[in-house]
C-alpha cells in the first residue's frame, strides 16, 4: 500500500527510550535514599539534654551519659525549676534531676514523643529507674505526634500544587503573588480548622497556628513558582523535587532534627517543611518559645521566592515588549 504524498512517518527518538530506562531507576534510588537513609540511621547526635542538681550529685549522671559518645549535649542547671524552664523554652528536650528522693527524668513529649521515649530507654540501659515527669505533654488526641508528622507531606504538596498552577496558568507579577498569598492563606485556615477545631491535635492559639500553616505553604509555593518564573519547566521540576525528596524526609517531624544523620538534620531545618514543623510545635505546644528562628527561615523563603516571581514576570514582559517592537519595525524597514 503506497504512502500518500506529503505523509511523513515519525520514528521515536531512541534517546527518549534511554532517558526513561535510566532516569526512572535513578529517581527511585534517590527517593529511596532520601527517605530510607534518615530512617535507618536515626539516633541521638548532640541531643540537648539538661542535668540539674548539686555538682557532686550530678557528676555520676554526667559520666553515665558521656559513655554514649556524641549522643547528648549536656546543659547544667542548678535545680528542677531551672530545668523545667529550659524545657518549656525549648532549650533542651529533657532533663535528669538529682534530688534527695532519687533521680527524676523530665521530658517533653510535645517536643518529640520519640525523644521522650528514647531518654527513658537510655537511662534504663544505664541501670537507672527514675520517676518520669512529662513537663509539656503531647495532646491527648495525638500522643505519638502521628497527626503532626502526617501534616508535613500534605502542606508540601499544597505548596507545590499552588506554585505549579501559577506557572502553568501563565500568571505573572503581582497577579501571581496575589494568587500564591491567597491560596496559602486559605490552606492555613483550612488546615487549622481540621487539625485544631476538628481533630484537636493542635492546642495553641488558633490564629497563630493558621498563620504558621499558611506561611509554611507560602514558603513552598513561592519557591516553586519563583524557580519556574526564572527557569521555566526545569525550575518547576527542580523546586518540586528538592522540596519533596529532601524537605519531607529531612524535616525531623517524626523524631527530631538531632536524631537524623548529618547533614540531613541541619539541612532539613533550612528547608520549609522542617522549619514549618518546628515553628508549628512552638506555637501550638510551647506558647511560641524558640519560634523566631524557624519563622525567619520561612520568611526568607517567601521573600526570595516572591522576589523571583516578580523578577521573572518583569523579564518576560520586557522580552515580549522587545519582540513586539521589533515586529513593528520590520514593515518600515521593508518599505
Amino acid at each position: 500500500m503506497s504512502t500518500p504524498p506529503g505523509t511523513h512517518h515519525t520514528h521515536p527518538d531512541p534517546r527518549h527510550l534511554i532517558a526513561v530506562v535510566v532516569l526512572v531507576p535513578l529517581l527511585a534510588a534517590l527517593a529511596l535514599w532520601a527517605f530510607a537513609w534518615p530512617a535507618a540511621r536515626t539516633a541521638p547526635r548532640d541531643l540537648p539534654l539538661g542535668v540539674a542538681g548539686p555538682a557532686a550529685a550530678t557528676a555520676q549522671v554526667e559520666q553515665r551519659l558521656a559513655r554514649q559518645q556524641g549522643a547528648f549535649e549536656i546543659h547544667r542547671y542548678a535545680d528542677e525549676a531551672a530545668a523545667r524552664q529550659a524545657i518549656e523554652d525549648r532549650t533542651v528536650y529533657g532533663a535528669v534531676v538529682v534530688t534527695d528522693q532519687g533521680p527524676a527524668l523530665l521530658t517533653a513529649s510535645a517536643a518529640s514523643p520519640t525523644v521522650a521515649q528514647l531518654l527513658q530507654q537510655a537511662l534504663a540501659a544505664e541501670g537507672a529507674q527514675p520517676r518520669t515527669v512529662d513537663v509539656v505533654a503531647a495532646p491527648e488526641n495525638d500522643p505519638r505526634g502521628a497527626a503532626l508528622t502526617a501534616s508535613v507531606l500534605p502542606l508540601a504538596l499544597a505548596g507545590i500544587a499552588a506554585g505549579a498552577a501559577v506557572s502553568l496558568f501563565g500568571l505573572r507579577g503581582v497577579r501571581a503573588v496575589t494568587a500564591l498569598v491567597g491560596a496559602s492563606a486559605l490552606v492555613g485556615v483550612t488546615a487549622a480548622a481540621i487539625a485544631h477545631s476538628w481533630l484537636e491535635v493542635l492546642t495553641g492559639d488558633w490564629w497563630a497556628e493558621a498563620a504558621t500553616l499558611g506561611l509554611s505553604t507560602l514558603a513552598v509555593s513561592s519557591a516553586v513558582a519563583g524557580l519556574a518564573a526564572l527557569m521555566g519547566r526545569a525550575g518547576l521540576g527542580l523546586g518540586a523535587g528538592v522540596l519533596m525528596l529532601l524537605g519531607n524526609p529531612f524535616s525531623g517531624a517524626g523524631s527530631a532534627p538531632q536524631m537524623l544523620p548529618e547533614p540531613a538534620g541541619a539541612l532539613g531545618q533550612w528547608l520549609p517543611p522542617g522549619a514549618g514543623t518546628t515553628l508549628l510545635r512552638s506555637v501550638s505546644y510551647f506558647d511560641g518559645a524558640a519560634a523566631l528562628g524557624p519563622a525567619m527561615t520561612l520568611t526568607w523563603w517567601v521573600v526570595v521566592g516572591l522576589g523571583a516571581v516578580l523578577l521573572g514576570g518583569a523579564l518576560k514582559s520586557r522580552t515580549a515588549t522587545s519582540g513586539e517592537s521589533a515586529a513593528d519595525r520590520r514593515p518600515a524597514l521593508a518599505g
